[in-house]
């Protein structure tokens, strides 16, 4: 992050961390677990908006009072869950508001999957090719110390490792879920996330602390940004081509957290300032989703 700047740093921290989520998806997937799948893919938007970035701004703000960040960038990525969250809200609306057969939802979710995937790739081609200028901030004189094949090296060896323990984790699922009778809605929206999440959290707070908040903001909100605009329409696509289709409705408890905690983000990061008491707000709702999630049982 400290070579490409907070807004290239913060996008392959990222992508990098969401490895572990298209991992973990691609197991669920062929598992068939549909329903703890979608739920862990609205549990690390979530997660993301409001643990991720709730911790960071806790910790960080306690240290330096207050940071700043560019709030251009927090509102592209805004934008771009708000549009998300039209492309859970409207196919829900249609399967609830009339009869439509299986096929039907495969194709309307792929089309969805489709308009997703395209406006987050003009997303990036806007923030870091087209108008990368609007999203530069100035560089604080860190010097790196890794060389930067180094630090490559260790982000994709630390994302395939943990790859490979989503294999366990998905295998050992529901003996878990069974043996500590906890609600399978819990596990996907909380707990998979959570440890999923955990390479994002570590980044994103030590960046905090260093008051670089910039970076935090893009590993957090642009982590959910790229799960909700790339990761999981990217599976709509592997499910079809493993067979085990899946689509792009999701029950409305996932589809009102997800609307909520966008705009709860949106609302807190539209002045380009952080403190401690924002980072409390939004571990709160993040706490207040997680207790609820518990007494959720399908």
């Amino acid at each position: 992050a400290i070579r490409l700047g907070p807004q290239r740093g913060g996008l392959l921290n990222a992508t990098m961390g969401n490895l572990t989520e298209l991992i973990v998806g691609v197991f669920l997937v062929a598992a068939g677990d549909v329903a703890i799948l979608k739920a862990t893919l609205i549990g690390s938007i979530v997660g993301n908006l409001l643990l991720v970035l709730g911790l960071s701004f806790a910790v960080g703000g306690v240290r330096h009072r207050s940071m700043q960040f560019n709030p251009r960038s927090a509102s592209v990525h805004s934008s771009s869950l708000f549009l998300a969250v039209a492309g859970l809200v409207v196919p829900a609306m249609l399967v609830l508001g009339t009869s439509v057969s299986a096929r039907d939802r495969e194709v309307v979710s792929a089309f969805v999957a489709v308009v997703l995937i395209s406006l987050y790739l003009a997303a990036l081609a806007f923030t870091n090719i087209t108008h990368a200028h609007l999203f530069r901030v100035p560089e604080r004189g860190e010097a790196a110390t890794w060389p930067t094949w180094l630090a490559l090296a260790v982000l994709t060896a630390s994302a395939f490792a943990v790859g490979i323990e989503s294999d366990l984790l998905v295998g050992s699922l529901y003996t878990a879920i069974e043996a500590l009778h906890i609600p399978t809605v819990f596990v996907g929206l909380i707990v998979i996330p959570v440890i999923g999440n955990a390479a994002e959290h570590a980044s994103a707070i030590f960046f905090a602390l260093k008051n670089k908040a910039d970076v935090t903001v893009e590993i957090a909100v642009g982590s959910s940004t790229q799960v909700a605009m790339f990761v999981a329409p990217l599976l709509v696509f592997v499910s079809l081509f493993i067979g085990q289709p899946i689509d792009f409705v999701f029950a409305p408890f996932e589809i009102g957290i997800v609307a909520l905690a966008t705009l709860i983000v949106t609302v807190t990061s539209f002045d380009g300032e952080a403190n401690w008491l924002e980072g409390a707000q939004l571990l709160g709702a993040y706490l207040v989703i997680a207790v609820t999630a518990y007494f959720i049982h399908i």
